[in-house]
């Protein structure tokens, strides 16, 4: 029980200090790895699965090595233990820079200025800003915080409660390695496909977990549980359709349709049509306060389950 507790204090202070500091703007740990993952994918890059699997295990595997040996040298001292934690913790979620990032979108939109809108888009997400107006800016800005809610917050957080600083580092790496690499171009459909799929099914739980609170704490319950249950499997990625039908239900907006990524079209099906509207600037604050609450309900419903499921463990030995 006082590693469980460690674990709870540690994650609960991470994520405050994610709410009070937001990421540091140089000598980001996850920048760090990023350096670390592109120079392993110098030395090791072929154009075949092997070699991708290879990557990935040497970067997601090094990171999880690293957790689990910061873990054991803490874990004598209850104290080092929660701070560790907290600081892991701290390091991978970026539930603020994630609605810093979007709320300056909103405003530059809001004042007018689609240009600085523009600009800024590529900070959030990959869409092609220079074909999208103002509307057209606040859906993929929607969809963003959205999906980042689960791969930036919820799902850190899950594994965090399932392996402790672990698994903290471990998913953040894998997410980062299928930001850098997860792609279907000529470079990556076979080298970063072991980083794609291990992606896959790292971000099932958090985001099975992200469309239920999204359900739970948006202002329209039944909408969201209705768009997921209606729209979600038509999306072409397994975690992300579950997690953006339920914002557009919850939000009572329609998500998805025409998109634009580095030159190429690409027609998705939309999410919330049923009874939802086309997204507006407005729109963009609602999303970002939507994921706030989701963030902190995923904090208390992961440490309580982590409570829960050991305290079983220790009644049963």
């Amino acid at each position: 029980m006082a590693a469980d507790r460690s674990y709870a204090y540690g994650a609960a202070a991470g994520l405050l200090g994610d709410l009070l500091l937001g990421d540091p703007r140089r000598g980001h740990p996850v920048a760090a790895f990023g350096r670390a993952a592109a120079a392993a994918e110098g030395a090791l890059w072929h154009d075949h699965r092997g070699w991708g699997t290879l990557h990935t295990t040497v970067c997601a595997g090094g990171a999880v090595a690293l957790g689990a040996l910061a873990a054991r040298v803490v874990r004598p001292s209850p104290a080092a233990s929660a701070a560790l934690t907290a600081a892991a913790a701290w390091a991978v979620v970026g539930g603020t820079s994630l609605a810093r990032e979007a709320e300056a979108i909103g405003a530059a939109l809001t004042a007018g200025d689609i240009e600085a809108a523009r600009a800024r888009l590529p900070h959030l997400c990959g869409r092609d800003p220079q074909a999208l107006d103002a509307d057209g800016i606040a859906r993929a800005v929607v969809e963003s915080v959205a999906e980042n809610t689960s791969d930036a917050v919820v799902g850190a957080l899950v594994w965090g409660a399932a392996a402790g600083v672990p698994g903290l580092l471990g998913f953040r790496a894998v997410n980062t390695l299928d930001a850098m690499v997860g792609h279907k171009s000529a470079r990556y459909r076979r080298f970063g496909w072991a980083s794609a799929r291990l992606d896959d099914v790292a971000g099932w739980p958090g985001a099975r977990l992200t469309a239920v609170l999204a359900a739970a704490a948006g202002p329209d319950p039944r909408g969201a549980l209705r768009a997921w249950r209606a729209d979600a499997r038509r999306h072409p990625s397994p975690n992300a359709g579950p997690v953006e039908a339920s914002f557009a239900g919850a939000l009572g907006v329609r998500l998805g349709g025409t998109l634009s990524y580095g030159g190429r079209v690409e027609h998705r099906p939309v999410l919330g049509g049923a009874t939802g509207r086309a997204v507006q600037v407005p729109d963009i604050g609602r999303a970002v306060r939507l994921s706030r609450r989701v963030g902190l309900l995923a904090l208390g419903t992961t440490v309580a389950a982590r409570l829960l499921v050991n305290a079983r463990k220790g009644r049963g030995k």
